[in-house]
């Protein structure tokens, strides 16, 4: 187990932990946060903890060309049920996520602290917001860091059903129309996995960054 200091830097992912754990302390500073992101590294811890640094193996990725829509998600965007925003009102989504109740988890891992950080890399320019609405209420959201090539999911909340879905394949078509390549979804879920996502061996991921 390593512990960071206030020396920007990280041991190679190799020395990751099975359960997917590399590191625990440090802070969330703009440049140690990107630092982690571009060598598959991200932070995911609870309040009452110290900063937990993961790279698990397998990687949750989805390459945008596996996108799966659902024919009922087909009708819902031919429909225009919602509107899609970009970058419009990040903080609401950042709050909206960690407020929102999860099945199974008892509390947020976006903490007080996580949540200024992102505000602060958004306003850097390196994270990318998707807003979904209907009727000017904002219904729904996704965010993430964007290297570019390799887009970091992070979170995504829905007031209603389907609108995180609605947002999230909007998302995909326009990064894979700007040239990503993949996507990281990080830990397995159900529900990325029915949106096409699947586990690869960690290098591979490590290979696009």
């Amino acid at each position: 187990m390593y512990f960071l200091t206030e020396d920007i830097v990280f041991p190679p992912v190799s020395e990751t932990l099975p359960e997917g754990i590399l590191a625990i302390g440090g802070d969330l500073k703009p440049a140690r946060l990107l630092l982690a992101y571009q060598s598959g590294i991200f932070p995911w811890y609870s309040e009452d903890e110290p900063i937990v640094w993961w790279s698990p193996d397998p990687r949750m990725v989805l390459f945008p060309e596996d996108l799966k829509i659902s024919k009922s998600m087909k009708q819902l965007l031919r429909r225009e049920t919602f509107s899609v925003t970009y970058n419009t009102a990040f903080e609401q989504v950042i709050r909206a996520c960690a407020l929102i109740h999860r099945p199974g988890q008892e509390d947020t891992w976006i903490t007080t602290e996580m949540e200024e950080a992102y505000i602060e890399l958004y306003k850097m320019g390196h994270i990318t917001s998707v807003e979904v609405w209907r009727d000017h209420m904002l219904v729904g959201g996704v965010y993430g860091v964007n290297l570019g090539h390799v887009f970091c999911g992070e979170s995504m909340f829905a007031f209603e059903s389907n609108a995180s879905k609605f947002g999230f394949i909007h998302l995909v078509q326009r990064l894979k129309d700007n040239g990503c390549q993949i996507i990281d979804c990080q830990m397995h879920t159900n529900h990325l996995a029915s949106l096409g996502a699947y586990e690869v061996p960690r290098e591979v991921f490590l290979s696009y960054l």
